[in-house]
């Protein structure tokens, strides 16, 4: 036998989610947008409606132990590999402590060629039941068998520890002098970036970006002025991008700016924000410099490879145009190559 369920009105809607303690939210996958319940909030310890409506919160409060397990679970179900979505794992609190839930949710709407449209889902607070869970097993156990335990566990941390430690120290993440993300680091960003923006069907653009005449700045002015020259752009790009963004120096005098969620006009957008910004910080070193861009966003089931490769191919295309027209070689006049045109006057550019 079926209940049949009353109609609502929106202000009872809004009232059964502000009383209901678990978790409720709504993903429109069209439009990227995620409605998320106060319980939800209240769950993690932070004010109702105080974080960004978007897929980007629900992944950076996952435990980072616990975010693969959780990203393939939602693949397999979303795909129609798994004919539920029903996992258990962390959150962080905003207190930064581990909250256990248990994540449940179903697809609505789907699109003709099966694309989910809509789906609603609970986060269920379960941390207590996983304490007790946690305590009942070690009363199970005898006092030797948890000194036991515990003694390898901290062996195997120990060990977990050093390992990490060394690979810390030989795969450092920060370019040492400008800050920056070194290039390893960025090609692993970049990699879980373009997985991310394809799971979530949303835009993803990279700017591949270097200074003209780096070179005889260094052999004239000597290797001290240069560094102060990369210096000055690595406190450019980290003073003038998102939290999200990712700033790298690539190699030399090349950088690569890694922009999620932004369109190929955005980028543009970005770059001319840049170029402002890099001119305003070099002019006190009064030398004859300039940079040259390559933007480009990302295309549908597009590879890592052919997505640098591309941004390489516009930002060398631009640096050939710019050594054709001489009058561009003025000091501090930037342009952009973005998809297959060239805008000098810095219109929005079309995708080819």
């Amino acid at each position: 036998m079926r209940a049949e369920l009353p109609l609502f009105d929106q202000a009872a809607i809004e009232a059964l989610l502000e009383i209901t303690s678990d978790g409720i939210w709504f993903w429109h996958a069209d439009s990227g947008y995620v409605y998320r319940s106060p319980g939800w909030y209240k769950m993690l310890g932070h004010n109702p409606h105080s974080l960004e409506n978007s897929v980007f919160t629900w992944e950076n409060v996952i435990h980072s132990d616990d975010y693969q397990r959780v990203m393939t679970h939602f693949e397999q179900y979303i795909n129609g590999i798994s004919d539920k979505y029903d996992i258990e794992y962390r959150c962080m609190t905003s207190s930064g402590k581990p909250l256990w839930i248990r994540d449940t949710g179903l697809i609505v709407n789907r699109a003709d060629d099966g694309t989910v449209l809509r789906m609603i889902g609970a986060h269920q607070d379960i941390d207590a039941f996983k304490r007790l869970e946690k305590l009942n097993s070690y009363e199970k156990q005898s006092l030797q068998n948890i000194i036991d335990s515990r003694t390898h566990e901290l062996k195997r941390l120990n060990k977990v520890l050093s390992e990490k430690a060394a690979e810390a120290e030989l795969n450092a993440t920060t370019d040492y002098l400008t800050s920056l993300s070194n290039r390893f680091n960025f090609e692993q960003k970049l990699e879980s970036e373009i997985a991310r923006a394809q799971r979530f069907k949303e835009p993803l653009s990279l700017i591949v970006m270097d200074l003209d005449k780096f070179k005889q700045i260094n052999d004239r002015h000597g290797h001290p002025t240069g560094d102060k020259v990369l210096v000055g752009v690595g406190k450019v790009l980290r003073s003038n991008l998102r939290q999200i963004d990712v700033a790298s120096r690539w190699g030399g005098d090349e950088f690569a700016l890694l922009l999620p969620n932004t369109s190929l006009d955005q980028a543009f957008a970005v770059a001319e924000k840049l170029r402002a910004a890099v001119t305003s910080e070099l002019s006190p070193l009064r030398l004859d410099i300039s940079a040259s861009f390559g933007v480009v966003e990302l295309i549908k089931n597009e590879s890592q490879v052919d997505f640098t490769r591309r941004a390489d191919k516009m930002h060398f295309m631009h640096q050939k145009t710019l050594a054709e027209i001489k009058f561009l070689q003025a000091i501090n006049f930037l342009h952009f190559a973005v998809g297959s045109q060239f805008h000098i006057n810095f219109h929005p550019a079309h995708r080819s």
